[in-house]
C-alpha cells in the first residue's frame, strides 16, 4: 500500500461517549460465518470501518502495516482494535475477498435516525453478489458469472440419486439437472466443473453426521469451492411449483413441464430460490429462464484433470498469462467474450457436427486475415458489456448514459454485418456458414432495434452527449421547448449584465471578471482579491463570500435573474426527469433481445480469439480431423504443448502420437528425470480438450476422436490442511478414474505410486495399468520410473512402450542413446547427459535422477554417496527378486540380511584396498621418476606393475571388481 493511500485513510469522528457506545455494540455482535469478514458504512458510504480480527486482516492484507490500527474505547489491551477504508479502498478489497479469497462479506449500517441502532444492509457471496454488483463492478468488468449452486441426494440401496438447481442472477437464470452417480460422485464433480460454481448450498448435519453429506463436501472443497450450510428445511418442494411460475418469463405452469417431475432437483430449487431471495425483489417476476443442463451434452473433466492441463489461471501464475490454457487463448476484445471462453473451456462438446461447425468458423477467420483483424480492432473491442447493462434497465437503475450505451451498439450492427459479409476465404462452405450463424442474426438483430435507435434519435440530444451530457431534447416536448427558451433569455439576461459590470469596473469579461454558477449563491461574479478593491464604496454591488481563488459579489438584476434561472432549471429537470423515465422504461422492453445479441457477439469473439492464437503462435495451429466417440484413432504428428511453446526463450522439441486401437491404446513412457514425459502426456490431453472445444491445434498434422471425459493423476500435491496425505490423495484420484473410466475416456497418469514404499507403488501401478488395458480399455498414457512396468505388454493386449531420449557422453566425448540396457554400466562416475526431449519407441530402464542432482548442484561427496547407494539396492532388489521366485518366504528377510551385511563388507574392504593402491602407485611413481618430469608412459609403466600385483585381491572383491569395471585398470 503506498503512502498516498495510508494518508487518505478517514478518521473516526465520534466522541468519547459515541466511541464508549459504539464499542458496546461491537462486543455485542453475534458469531458471523466462517470467514466472514464484516464492513461498516459511515458517513453515508463516503468510508468503511472494520474491527476486531477483521481489522488485523485488513492492515495485514491491504495496507501491509499494523501501524493503521486504532484502539477504540481504551488501550491495546482493552480496546477494539479498528481500522478505515475509504471507498476506493473498499471496492478494490470487495474484488479481491470475493472474486479470489472466496470470502462472504456483511455490511452494516446505522439508521438514519438511530445513530446507535446498525443493521445488515447488504450481504455478499462468491456465488451471490447481487447486492455489491454496483460497488463490485462499477470501474471494472464482470470476468466471470458468480454461479450458486443447492444439491440434493437421494439415497436407495446402491443408487445415489444427484438433483441440483444452480442460478445465475446476472442474467437471470435458473437451471436444473438430475441423474445417477457412483459412490464418487465423479458426475457431480464434473457437473460443477463444467457451471464453473462459485459456492454450493448443501443440507446441515442436524444431529447425526451424514455420509454422503460428507463426501459432497470433500468434493466442493477440492475444486475449491465455498460451501454454505442450509436447513433441512428449506430443501422442500413444497411450494416450489407457485415460486417457479412467478419467477419465470413463460405463461405456462411449471407443473406442465417435465422438469416438474425432477423431486430431487426441485427441492434443491426452493433452497437457490430462498437464499438469493428472489421473490421479495418484484422486478425477477417473469424475467427468469429455466433449463435443464444435460451432463452428458459435454466432455467430463474433473478438478484434477482441470488442474493437470492448467486449463484456468492460478495464482502461481503471476502476470505471465500464458502460462494457462484459457489465459493464452483469450484474445477476446469483449467482456462476454471472455466469459464465454472460460464457459467453452469448461464444457468442451461431444457432438462432432458441432465441433466441425466451430472449427469451420474458425478457419474461416484464420484465411481472412483482414476479416479478423476488422473485428476484432474496429467492431467488437467497441461493445460493452451488454448483460450487465441489460440488468441495469431491469433492476430499474439505469440512466439516460444507459440508453445511450445501447443506442451506439445498435448503429455499429450495420458495420459490423457489413464486415461479416465482405468475408472472403475463396470457399463457399465458410461464407455460408458464417452469413447462417452470424450475418443473418447480426441483421435480425439490427431490424429488432431499429425502433430503439428511432426513439432514441428522436428524443435524447445527441449533441449534448458529445459533451458527456445526457439530457431530453427540448424539440420533444412542447413544455421542455418553452422552458428552454425562458432558461435562454434569463442566460442572455445574465450575460448582458455581465457586459454591463465589466465596463462600469473596467475589468475584462472572462479574464478578469468572471461569471459562475455558485452551488451556494446561485449565478453570480467573482474577482480575485487583488481586483476586488474596485467593488469599495459601491452600493450596487452585494459580496456574497470571500474564498480563495477571489471574491464573490452579484446585483440586485444578476440576482433575479439568476433566482429566475435557477426556476426554470428545476421545473426543466423535473419535466425532462419524468421524460427521461418513460424512455428508460421503453428502453427496458428490449432486454431480451440485447441479451441475446450479447450472446452472439461472445460466440463470435470466442471464435476470432481461437483464430488469432492459431494464426500468431509460434508454430500456427492446424485444424484437426475429428471422428466420432468409439471410432478413430489419436494420431498427431509434431505435436506441441500450446502453453509451453508460448513461453520466452522456449524451443520447443515437437513429438508424435499414435494411440491405435488394438495396437497401442495404453502407452507407457519411460525415460530421464526432466526429459519431458510429463510435457508429453498433459499436451496430448490439452489437444483433445482444444480439439473438442472448437479450436485448432498445436500440430503439423492431427486427427483425434471425441472422448467422454479426460481423467488425470498428475502431481503429488497433498491436502494436509483438509487431513488428506500426498499417497492418499492420489489414491483418491485414482479410484474416480477406475470408477468414471470408460472406453471413450483420455486417462492420463504421471509417477503413480511413489507416495508410499517401492514394492507397493510398483505393484499398484501394475495392478491399476492392467486393470485399465484390459477391462476399461480406454486410450491411455502412463508416465513411470517404474521401469519393470514395461512388461506389461508381455500379459496385457494393446500395451507400447515409449521413452524420452537423451544422450550420454563419457570422457572420450561419445554418445549414447539411453535406450541402451547397460548404459549405467559405462563411465557410471563420469559422463554427462543432454536431454534430448524426443519421444520415440523402446524402454529406458534408468532415470538419471542422480544427474539431475548434480545439475541441481548437490555437494561432491553427496552425489558419490548416492551413486553408491543406487548401486547396492539395484544389486539388493535384484537378489530380492531371485529369492521371491527360489527361497521359501520365511527365509527371504534374513537372507537379504546377511546379502547387505555382506555387500557393506565387501565395500568397506574395497575402499581400504582402493587406499592401499593409490599409495603404492605414488610411492612406485616418485621412486622410479626421480627427476619429477610429467612422463605419462613412466605412469603407465607403474600402473601396470601394481596392477599385476594386486590382481588376484582385486579378482576376490566383488564390489571393487564392478568398480574398475570397463576403465583402463581392467
Amino acid at each position: 500500500m503506498s503512502e498516498a493511500s495510508l494518508k487518505d485513510r478517514p478518521e473516526f469522528d465520534l466522541d468519547n461517549q459515541g466511541e464508549q457506545k459504539y464499542c458496546s455494540f461491537l462486543r455485542s455482535l453475534p458469531e458471523r460465518q466462517e470467514n466472514c469478514i464484516r464492513l461498516f458504512e459511515r458517513s453515508s458510504g463516503d468510508f468503511y470501518s472494520v474491527h476486531g480480527e477483521d481489522a488485523y486482516f485488513i492492515a495485514q492484507n491491504v495496507y501491509k502495516t499494523t501501524s493503521v490500527i486504532k484502539y477504540l474505547g481504551g488501550d491495546v489491551s482493552t480496546g477494539v482494535p479498528s481500522c478505515t477504508l475509504s471507498k476506493t479502498t473498499c471496492e478494490t478489497f470487495l474484488r479481491d475477498a470475493l472474486l479470489n479469497r472466496q470470502m462472504r462479506v456483511e455490511i452494516w449500517a446505522a439508521e438514519p435516525r438511530k445513530q446507535n441502532v446498525w443493521s445488515i444492509i447488504k450481504r455478499a457471496s462468491p456465488g451471490n453478489m447481487q447486492d455489491m454488483e454496483d460497488l463490485l463492478f462499477a470501474h471494472t468488468d464482470m470476468t466471470a458469472s458468480p454461479i450458486v449452486m443447492a444439491v440434493k441426494v437421494q439415497t436407495g440401496g446402491d443408487q445415489r440419486t444427484v438433483g441440483v438447481c444452480f442460478a445465475d442472477a446476472t442474467v437471470r437464470e435458473l437451471g436444473i439437472s438430475e441423474f445417477i452417480d457412483n459412490d464418487l460422485y465423479s458426475n457431480f464433480e464434473s457437473l460443477v466443473i463444467q457451471l464453473g460454481v462459485k459456492e454450493c448450498l448443501i443440507q446441515a448435519d442436524e444431529g447425526q453426521k451424514d455420509y454422503e453429506l460428507t463426501k459432497l463436501r470433500t468434493i466442493l472443497q477440492h475444486c475449491d469451492i465455498v460451501i454454505t450450510e442450509r436447513k433441512k428445511s428449506e430443501f422442500s418442494a413444497k411450494d416450489v411449483e407457485q415460486d417457479y411460475n412467478r419467477l419465470l418469463e413463460e405463461d405456462i405452469s411449471i407443473a406442465a413441464l417435465p422438469e416438474f417431475e425432477l423431486k430431487n432437483a426441485m427441492a434443491a430449487s426452493a433452497c437457490v430460490i430462498k437464499y438469493l431471495g428472489l421473490l421479495t425483489d418484484e422486478t425477477n417476476f417473469g424475467q427468469y429462464a429455466l433449463r435443464n443442463h444435460d451432463l452428458s451434452q459435454y466432455m467430463k473433466l474433473d478438478a484434477s484433470a482441470v488442474r493437470a492441463l492448467n486449463l484456468m489461471p492460478g495464482p502461481q501464475d503471476g502476470a505471465n498469462k500464458s502460462m494457462s490454457l484459457y489465459g493464452l487463448l483469450n484474445k477476446c476484445k469483449t467482456t462476454q467474450g471472455g466469459r464465454m471462453l472460460g464457459q467453452w473451456l469448461k464444457q468442451p462438446l461431444m457432438d462432432v457436427a458441432a465441433i466441425q461447425k466451430r472449427q469451420t468458423m474458425v478457419e474461416a477467420f484464420v484465411l481472412d486475415v483482414e476479416l479478423r483483424q476488422n473485428l476484432q480492432e474496429t467492431h467488437l473491442k467497441m461493445i460493452p458489456d451488454l448483460h450487465r447493462l441489460a440488468k441495469r434497465f431491469q433492476r430499474g437503475v439505469a440512466s439516460l448514459q444507459d440508453v445511450v450505451r445501447a443506442y451506439q451498439v445498435v448503429i455499429r450492427l450495420p458495420g459490423l454485418v457489413g464486415a461479416l459479409s465482405s468475408c472472403e476465404t475463396g470457399s463457399s462452405e465458410h461464407k455460408e456458414m458464417l452469413d447462417s450463424e452470424f450475418t443473418t442474426r447480426f441483421q435480425e438483430y439490427t431490424n429488432n432495434l431499429q425502433k430503439l435507435q428511432d426513439l432514441v434519435e428522436t428524443t435524447i440530444d445527441l449533441e449534448a452527449v458529445d459533451r458527456h451530457e445526457y439530457m431530453i431534447k427540448a424539440e420533444f416536448d412542447q413544455s421542455l421547448k418553452v422552458l428552454r427558451s425562458k432558461m435562454e433569455t434569463v442566460k442572455q439576461t445574465m450575460e448582458r449584465e455581465h457586459e454591463r459590470v465589466a465596463d462600469e469596473l473596467n475589468m475584462e469579461v472572462d479574464k478578469k471578471l468572471k461569471m459562475e454558477d455558485h452551488q451556494v449563491y446561485g449565478w453570480s461574479f467573482r474577482l480575485s482579491r487583488n481586483d476586488s478593491s474596485c467593488l469599495r464604496n459601491k452600493s450596487s454591488y452585494i459580496e456574497l463570500t470571500t474564498q480563495k481563488n477571489g471574491v464573490l459579489f452579484t446585483t440586485t438584476k444578476m440576482r433575479a435573474a439568476s433566482q429566475s434561472f435557477s426556476e426554470a432549471s428545476q421545473e426543466y429537470e423535473r419535466t425532462q426527469s419524468s421524460l427521461a423515465k418513460e424512455v428508460i422504461g421503453i428502453v427496458s422492453t428490449y432486454c431480451p433481445v440485447l441479451e441475446q445479441l450479447n450472446t452472439l457477439v461472445a460466440q463470435l469473439d470466442v471464435l476470432v480469439s481461437f483464430a488469432h492464437v492459431s494464426n500468431h503462435a509460434p508454430t500456427p495451429y492446424v485444424k484437426p480431423h475429428m471422428t466420432a466417440m468409439g471410432t478413430g484413432d489419436v494420431i498427431l504428428k509434431d505435436s506441441r504443448h500450446p502453453c509451453l511453446e508460448a513461453q520466452d526463450d522456449v524451443a520447443f522439441i515437437p513429438n508424435d502420437v499414435n494411440l491405435v486401437r488394438g495396437k497401442t491404446e495404453f502407452l507407457i513412457i519411460t525415460g530421464p528425470n526432466m526429459g519431458g514425459k510429463s510435457t508429453y502426456i498433459r499436451q496430448i490431453g490439452v489437444i483433445a480438450l482444444l480439439a473438442q472445444t472448437g479450436c485448432f491445434v498445436p500440430c503439423a498434422e492431427a486427427t483425434l476422436c471425441v472422448f467422454d471425459c479426460i481423467l488425470a493423476r498428475v502431481g503429488a500435491g497433498d491436502s494436509q490442511m483438509k487431513g488428506v496425505s500426498t499417497f492418499m490423495a492420489e489414491m483418491l484420484e485414482t479410484a474416480s478414474i477406475l470408477k468414471s473410466g470408460t472406453v471413450n475416456s483420455l486417462i492420463v497418469i504421471d509417477e503413480l505410486g511413489r507416495g508410499t514404499s517401492t514394492y507397493d507403488g510398483f505393484g499398484l501401478a501394475w495392478a491399476i495399468s492392467e486393470h485399465i488395458a484390459t477391462e476399461i480399455k480406454s486410450f491411455c498414457l502412463f508416465a513411470t520410473h517404474f521401469h519393470e512396468l514395461t512388461s506389461l505388454g508381455e500379459t496385457a493386449p494393446h500395451v507400447g512402450n515409449l521413452h524420452v531420449s537423451a544422450h550420454v557422453g563419457g570422457d572420450n566425448g561419445e554418445a549414447t542413446d539411453d535406450n541402451a540396457n547397460d548404459i549405467f554400466n559405462k563411465n557410471k562416475n563420469s559422463r554427462e547427459i543432454t536431454l534430448l526431449y524426443k519421444v520415440v519407441e523402446g524402454v529406458c530402464d534408468q532415470s538419471f535422477g542422480i544427474h539431475v542432482a548434480e545439475l541441481a548442484q548437490f555437494p561432491d561427496s553427496v552425489v558419490q554417496l548416492a551413486k553408491r547407494k543406487a548401486i547396492e539396492l539395484e544389486d539388493f532388489s535384484s537378489l530380492h527378486h531371485t529369492m521371491a521366485v527360489s527361497t521359501p518366504a520365511a527365509k527371504i528377510g534374513q537372507t537379504a540380511s546377511e546379502h547387505k551385511r555382506a555387500k557393506l563388507e565387501d565395500i568397506e574392504a574395497g575402499t581400504a584396498l582402493t587406499e592401499e593402491i593409490i599409495q603404492v602407485i605414488s610411492k612406485d611413481y616418485k621412486t622410479s621418476n626421480k627427476q619429477g618430469s610429467q612422463d605419462r608412459a613412466a605412469m603407465l609403466q607403474t600402473i601396470e606393475r601394481v596392477r599385476d600385483q594386486y590382481h588376484d585381491r582385486i579378482q576376490s572383491n566383488p564390489w571393487l571388481k564392478e568398480q574398475l569395471a570397463g576403465v583402463y585398470w581392467d
